[in-house]
């Protein structure tokens, strides 16, 4: 089949050293195979059971998700500020600014900033609080509802807002809310310490933390918070979240969904006032998108820095998810950019006989 030995030659060609792919159309998986190694050290092969770090999967699959969960049972609005949610400390540039805001990434805040190097000499206890008040008094970089700019920081502040909302750190709500009611049971946050039982593929080698990361979330940031941030730190399988993206996608379709209201997941979905972002999720690019070709414009996907990606089409009922350790061992390693579009579209052509 020509998908798997595309799957085949990019292991052989160190597009990354190992790989789960996953395809499927409404609830039939048409493929599902792992390939390569989850650790170049060891050689331990891929299983559809490793475990691998979602990086930026993260925001969709679980603080979106919380989110969601959160409006619908009356808990939170997306209208309200953070002046409203986080009283104390929140400047006066920043009080206005809306959990939608922060959702669409048009907060004003930027991008990213390498915060772990001022945080990492505080005692454990103290950083995640450190690096929260650090985005708090981050100058802004444009008004808020004034641009577009995809920020990490945005969603650690909705991981905060999660946490004063419901009572509960992000990762037991979205545990205990959605994914075991859903019966999802590999999707985790692993802070450290958590114990490895099972098959986790290996990430960067790290120069400040000193060894290849296994089992302890790849994003600097991330890691010095305690592993559990609204931006990064999710570890999951392919399968897992199949059946989480099942229950968005049927949401979106107005299908019947289980935990999640489908009239809230469409909202989510939605773009609004002119932007191009929906609410959590990115959608195709108009060219050169990584979903390829063929995923039409009312698609839903994500990507994640250490090799992940999800992209589904309600209008085919298409999901494909690709989970790949490409920055193991380094990061520079940046020949999936090109990969991703090339097996979307071949995807789409050979099994569900687009173009």
């Amino acid at each position: 089949m020509k998908v798997r030995r595309a799957m085949e030659d990019a292991v052989g060609k160190s597009v990354f050293p190992g790989a789960v792919l996953l395809v499927s159309k409404g609830a039939d998986v048409l493929f599902y195979k792992a390939f390569g190694v989850a650790d170049l050290r060891s050689r331990e092969p891929v299983s559809l059971n490793t475990l691998f770090d979602l990086a930026s999967l993260t925001k969709p699959l679980a603080t979106t998700v919380a989110l969601i969960h959160l409006v619908q049972t009356n808990q939170l609005c997306l209208n309200q500020t953070l002046g409203d949610l986080l009283p104390g400390g929140v400047g006066h540039d920043k009080a206005d600014i809306t959990v939608e805001d922060l959702l669409r990434h048009r907060s004003g805040l930027p991008a990213h900033r390498p915060y772990y190097v001022q945080v990492v000499g505080s005692p454990e206890k103290e950083r995640q609080d450190r690096l929260r008040r650090l985005i708090l008094n981050e100058p802004l970089v444009y008004q808020p509802k004034q641009g577009e700019l995809y920020s990490d920081l945005g969603f650690i502040l909705l991981a905060w807002i999660v946490e004063r909302t419901a009572g509960k750190r992000l990762d037991r709500y979205v545990r205990d809310n959605i994914y075991l009611p859903l019966g999802v049971k590999g999707l985790r946050f692993m802070p450290p310490g958590y114990p490895l039982n099972c098959s986790v593929a290996a990430t960067e080698h790290c120069p400040w933390r000193g060894r290849v990361l296994k089992g302890e979330v790849h994003d600097d940031n991330a890691w010095v918070a305690g592993g559990i941030e609204g931006h990064a730190g999710l570890f999951g399988t392919a399968l897992d979240i199949q059946t989480l993206l099942g229950e968005i996608m049927g949401g979106v379709m107005g299908k019947k969904t289980g935990v999640l209201e489908g009239r809230w997941i469409r909202q989510f979905a939605v773009k609004k006032d002119g932007f191009e972002r929906v609410a959590g999720f990115d959608t195709p690019s108009a060219s050169n998108s990584s979903a390829g070709r063929f995923f039409s414009p009312a698609s839903l996907g994500h990507l994640g820095f250490t090799g992940t990606s999800f992209w589904m089409d309600p209008l085919e009922q298409a999901m494909v998810i690709l989970l790949t350790n490409r920055v193991h061992p380094v990061r520079s390693n940046e020949k999936i950019r090109q990969f991703r579009p090339y097996i979307h579209d071949l995807i789409m052509k050979t099994i569900f006989n687009r173009g």
